[in-house]
């Protein structure tokens, strides 16, 4: 015996249809929000631009130790210039004076020699450290976007969240006035098909889009009104109302 259920009861279910497309398409925004793909895109973008800064930093932390070394070396060797001037002029010795000069030549030389790298290498120093430095706003820029970003996805979470909750409500309201075995079909159907109800309009069935053939018509139309009738193509509850051309 097929199930029986009034006409009104079954045009409800059009609203629970309705309903439970628009929590789909709700769920649906949530996992493709595209506030969240900026998100992703930023987060990405702020990952690259951590691991630039820390090599960035890196570098820079290298050359100011090699900076720090050359100057010592510079300092070691200024110190036994100072020195072998100190006992140059103090000696009397004509051999010890033409190896303190000798050795003062050389120190003299290799002084150059490291302030030329210290040169050099100071001139590193400031660009890496500019590198650094823009390289790091550029990062706290990035983290500044991701938390603009973060609280427009919160706030499209947020509503999409508000709407469906809504939504849940007027469903819960609806189901609840339904006959058991009518919501218990439509659930069944809803579940293995996608559509639980479809409302035929001039003979087109709206959960699958097609004209139903004429011998399907017929059937149709031989159902007493509280009869419960399948879609033969979508196989969702069959809603029969003034304008479905019976």
């Amino acid at each position: 015996m097929p199930l029986k259920a009034s006409p009104e009861d079954q045009a409800s279910l059009l609203e629970l249809q309705a309903i439970d497309t628009k929590v789909q398409q709700l769920e649906h925004r949530a996992r493709t929000l595209p506030e969240a793909a900026a998100l992703a895109a930023l987060e990405a973008e702020a990952s690259e631009a951590r691991v630039e800064s820390a090599s960035a930093t890196g570098a820079l932390e290298d050359a100011r130790a090699e900076l720090a070394r050359v100057e010592s070396d510079v300092a070691v060797v200024e110190a036994r210039i100072v020195r072998d001037t100190e006992r140059l002029q103090a000696s009397s010795s004509v051999k010890d004076v033409a190896g303190l000069e000798s050795e003062l030549t050389g120190l003299k030389k290799r002084q150059y020699d490291l302030e030329e790298i210290q040169l050099g290498v100071m001139e590193r120093v400031e660009d890496l450290d500019a590198a650094a430095e823009r390289l790091s706003a550029r990062l706290a820029e990035l983290l500044e976007r991701i938390a603009a970003a973060e609280a427009e996805r919160d706030a499209a979470m947020a509503s999409i969240s508000s709407e469906r909750t809504h939504a849940l409500a007027n469903r819960s309201m609806i189901a609840g006035k339904l006959p058991p075995e009518l919501l218990a079909l439509y659930e069944r159907q809803r579940e293995r098909y996608g559509f639980g109800a479809s409302l035929l309009r001039g003979g087109v069935s709206s959960a699958s889009g097609v004209r139903l053939n004429e011998a399907d018509m017929a059937d149709i139309r031989a159902a007493a009104p509280d009869d419960v009738v399948l879609c033969p193509d979508s196989n969702a509850i069959l809603v029969r109302t003034a304008e479905s051309g019976l």
